[in-house]
């Protein structure tokens, strides 16, 4: 009995890129391993990540020879990162992959993305001020994702260990992991939402200064809704 073929139907909802209609099937050939990243690309668009960080970093490029925006840039790392794509010497294959170009409005026969040095400079590129106003802008999306102001918010901290491969500043060696890489504290929601995270080396840290790091969090959210913190297993726990 031959095999009932069944047609399989094109993911919809998908916004245009460069002027042009994006179709998305299950039933062609392997083109890009990566297609979920138009659907990563709806909810970014959606949620506006990219711009709201870009709109913290002051550009000092000349406007009339940049070829890459700020945003452009951080919208290609984040949906790498999103990817599984971590390392950013991968942007130097990805920058001609046909679906990221899609995901970031560019048709697969257009120009290249942006490269592995320029992503560097960016990452490089903001100092102590534009940090916190890029922390804020995450709380404040994080506070933008309700639709009621919440009575109580509730923060869980914790630390978490990120390895690294090469000669990364702040870099040091853990030996309960056996490894060099960064310690950041990490602040989620009851719910498991992230809210703030924090570089920082790989060191257990104090509750003293995970407090510290919950400062700014507390700030942007104490006019939202009353909140309680508590630590993860590394720390002591504290309600305020």
């Amino acid at each position: 009995m031959p095999a009932k073929v069944e047609p399989t139907p094109p993911l919809p909802g998908l916004s245009p890129a460069a002027g042009k209609p994006l179709i998305a099937r299950f039933d062609g050939g392997l083109l890009s391993s990566d297609g979920g990243l138009l659907a990563l690309r709806e909810v970014e668009h959606r949620l506006g990540i990219a711009d709201r960080l870009a709109a913290c970093i002051d550009d000092p490029r000349a406007p009339e020879r940049v070829r890459h925006g700020i945003a452009t840039i951080l919208r290609f790392r984040l949906l790498m990162i999103a990817a599984g794509y971590e390392d950013g010497n991968d942007a130097d294959a990805l920058r001609h992959d046909p679906v990221f170009k899609l995901a970031l409005d560019h048709l697969p026969a257009g120009a290249a993305l942006c490269s592995q040095p320029t992503i560097s400079r960016l990452e490089n590129l903001p100092g102590p001020r534009a940090l916190l106003r890029m922390a804020r802008a995450m709380v404040a999306l994080y506070c933008a994702s309700f639709r009621q102001v919440p009575r109580r918010i509730v923060l869980d901290v914790d630390d978490t260990f990120d390895a690294v491969h090469g000669e990364q500043q702040l870099r040091l060696f853990n030996a309960h992991y056996d490894e060099y890489g960064f310690q950041p504290i990490v602040v989620f929601d009851g719910e498991g939402r992230p809210v703030a995270a924090m570089l920082r080396p790989a060191r257990r840290p104090s509750g003293r200064e995970a407090r510290a790091g919950l400062r700014r969090p507390r700030q942007c959210l104490g006019p939202c809704a009353g909140w309680c913190v508590r630590s993860g297993p590394t720390g002591q726990g504290w309600r305020s």
